[in-house]
């Protein structure tokens, strides 16, 4: 990722992360999941500096997979964690989104391509400012 950053001027980057699942999370191995997120963690700050004032960042999962569950090797979460980030953005609270397909819907409206079938963006909701309560 922090290469592509470094090459390509635009575009989206799209960053597969694969050895979490299927390494660590469906092989419940807590302590590579640990270390692979504490590698990850030590280069987001790279990340973040690579950005440009128009850039966002996402990061989330396809489905949840706790690697200290002992019971069985599926997916063990209902609901996947989504983090956004965008220079000069505060952050905020985007709430439980409805579906996955809210995550391709703002990239379809930041990139002005047209909405998908299915999903609502909440770009708009991202980049208001906060309300003083």
């Amino acid at each position: 990722t922090i290469e592509y950053m470094k090459e390509v001027p635009d575009g989206i980057i799209f960053t597969n992360l694969v050895d979490f699942d299927m390494l660590y999370g469906h092989r419940r191995d807590l302590m590579g999941y640990a270390n692979a997120l504490k590698y990850f963690d030590s280069r987001l700050d790279e990340i973040a500096s690579l950005m440009t004032d128009e850039d966002i960042l996402m990061i989330t999962a396809d489905h949840g997979c706790d690697p200290s569950y002992g019971v069985h090797t599926d997916h063990t979460r209902e609901y996947i964690p989504l983090i956004v980030y965008k220079k000069d953005v505060p952050g905020k609270d985007l709430g439980i989104r409805e579906t996955y397909s809210d995550i391709a819907a703002t990239i379809a409206e930041y990139l002005n391509v047209g909405p998908p079938e299915y999903g609502e963006s909440f770009l708009g909701e991202m980049l208001e400012p906060p309300s003083d309560e």
